[in-house]
């Protein structure tokens, strides 16, 4: 997060470890409010950093009542702010304020999980132009301790069977602590609430606008690059093209973009990546022919883990060749983004578990000798496409399904082979062909064929066949953290595995993917 750009009003929200807390940033900038998440362990340095408005403490597997579970720093009830404590917020700031939190089997009646209704006791702030005194409302639990005596100047405003304590207030401070969570969907009002305490509770405006968030990096990358040169890797992906018009925008000619076409691409799409960055935006764009490095580099490589270093290795090789030719970069553009840097940083300071290994988190090598620039590392994917219709990328651009950056080297387990490429580069051209025709391509989040290394025996005419498998998946998702699969209707798939069969020569069974995240990820490796 860059220091120089100022968002204007701000909100903290501190991480005490919950699966979403994500869910907290999306609801207050869906409210026109800016805020940034810091672990608990970083949340001073991020308080002094970003002198926000208000906080919100999250939820937490942890239990407040152990020894060794995590608190808010003393310096955030000191500071005077308005303080949302949601879940394990509530009941930390009610302990760390001299209330009383128990175990739920302690007190004899358990923990509270899903969906619950409230009643409505006193007025709220947080209820204001919302509920009213009396009223019952759908809220979402998920906790086994509770807090069983609030401190001194809290009164409770809304209760629940489950939870006396659903939600408590100190009008005074500005305090309030909801049992409930209200950041996820299956509490109905829960987006309101948090607005409420955002503009009314905190007196922000509201006025946070991707204008405002493209003025305001296009000011930082001046500040940060100076008169330096900029080099910006190109994917084929959302992430990358709107780095680097919004880069260009900023710096004009001091930016050379790079396509490397490592033959891991989908079909036509390097034709149309170039199409639109020489036609359209008139960058600097050199396009590398790597398939041979890419392809002869992967031969044997059967390991997921190791292709995507290579991968990885070898776009930094091109990178650092193109840098020199130019006359030396001073840094390096990247499409990173917000979750990428949550995941990076466990909210307890130490490793977090490496499921597969982010390209474009973690830094650069030393021998590269040049610095980062992130223009996207403080959005959430659907915020970076609405930046770049902000920038004038055309829907077709910015609309697209998620590419990674190893390409179809991790559709294809096992070996990769240009034979291999081809054959899954047509199927998948077919599946997207159909989804599009259909008119579904915009309702799923990321669809797209997997080559398997298996080979099944078929009948085509009268002749046996054996050939290779083909996958298909579809999710949907609004960030990629979790996703459910996509529900065709059994006619599209059949439809779909017909002209698959019939089209592309080496595939004679089409199967689909029905795993959702988790406990799948989205690709197969």
């Amino acid at each position: 997060m860059s220091d120089s750009v100022d968002h204007g009003g701000t909100i903290l929200i501190v991480d005490f470890g919950s699966q979403v807390t994500q869910l907290i940033a999306r609801r207050v900038r869906e409210a026109g409010v800016y805020c940034e998440i810091a672990p608990f362990t970083m949340a001073e340095e991020a308080f002094d950093r970003l002198k926000p408005a208000g906080i919100i403490l999250s939820g937490s597997p942890a239990s407040v009542p152990e020894e060794g579970s995590p608190r808010a720093p003393q310096m955030l009830f000191d500071s005077g702010l308005p303080i949302l404590g949601i879940c394990y917020g509530q009941q930390v700031m009610s302990h760390q304020l001299g209330g009383e939190v128990r175990p739920g089997h302690e007190t004899g009646e358990g923990g509270e999980f899903g969906r619950a209704y409230l009643t409505v006791t006193k007025e709220c702030a947080l209820f204001d132009g919302l509920w009213e005194v009396g009223e019952r409302h759908q809220v979402w639990m998920s906790h086994g301790d509770k807090v069983t005596q609030f401190a001194e100047g809290f009164e409770i405003v809304a209760e629940s069977d489950g939870a006396p304590f659903a939600v408590i207030a100190d009008e005074s401070r500005k305090y309030y602590g909801t049992q409930f969570h209200p950041e996820v969907v299956h509490t109905p009002d829960g987006a309101k609430l948090i607005a409420n305490f955002v503009r009314h509770v905190c007196a922000l405006p509201g006025d946070w606008t991707m204008a405002a968030y493209k003025d305001q990096q296009i000011k930082a990358i001046r500040e940060q690059v100076g008169d330096g040169k900029v080099i910006c890797g190109l994917s084929g992906g959302v992430d990358s093209a709107v780095a680097a018009v919004l880069i260009h925008e900023a710096i004009g000619e001091q930016l050379t973009c790079v396509f490397v076409d490592h033959g891991l691409m989908r079909a036509n799409e390097a034709e149309q990546v170039v199409g639109l960055f020489r036609g359209h935006y008139n960058i600097p764009l050199v396009h590398v022919d790597a398939e041979e490095q890419f392809l002869g580099g992967l031969e044997g490589v059967t390991d997921p883990e190791k292709k995507r270093k290579f991968i990885g290795g070898a776009f930094i090789d091109i990178f650092e060749k193109e840098a020199k030719a130019i006359g030396g970069a001073d840094f390096l553009a990247q499409g990173t983004l917000y979750p990428d840097v949550i995941e990076s940083v466990s909210f307890t300071g130490g490793p977090s578990v490496t499921i597969k290994s982010h390209h474009n988190v973690g830094g650069l090598p030393e021998r590269m000798n040049m610095k980062l620039v992130e223009p996207l590392r403080e959005l959430f994917k659907d915020e970076v496409r609405e930046l770049g219709r902000e920038l004038g990328l055309p829907d077709a651009f910015v609309g697209r399904h998620p590419f990674p950056g190893p390409g179809l080297a991790i559709r294809i387990p096992g070996e990769v082979t240009k034979e291999r490429c081809d054959i899954l580069r047509k199927a998948d051209a077919i599946y997207l062909d159909e989804i599009r025709k259909a008119g579904l391509y915009d309702a799923i989040w990321q669809a797209f064929a997997v080559l398997l290394p298996v080979r099944t025996v078929g009948v085509m005419g009268d002749a046996r066949t054996y050939d290779s498998v083909c996958g298909l998946r579809a999710v949907t998702s609004v960030d990629g953290m979790t996703a459910d699969v996509y529900p065709f209707e059994s006619q599209f798939l059949q439809n779909v595995a017909t002209r698959i069969i019939n089209e592309v020569q080496g595939i004679n069974r089409v199967v689909y993917d029905y795993t959702s995240k988790p406990p799948g990820t989205i690709e197969w490796e």
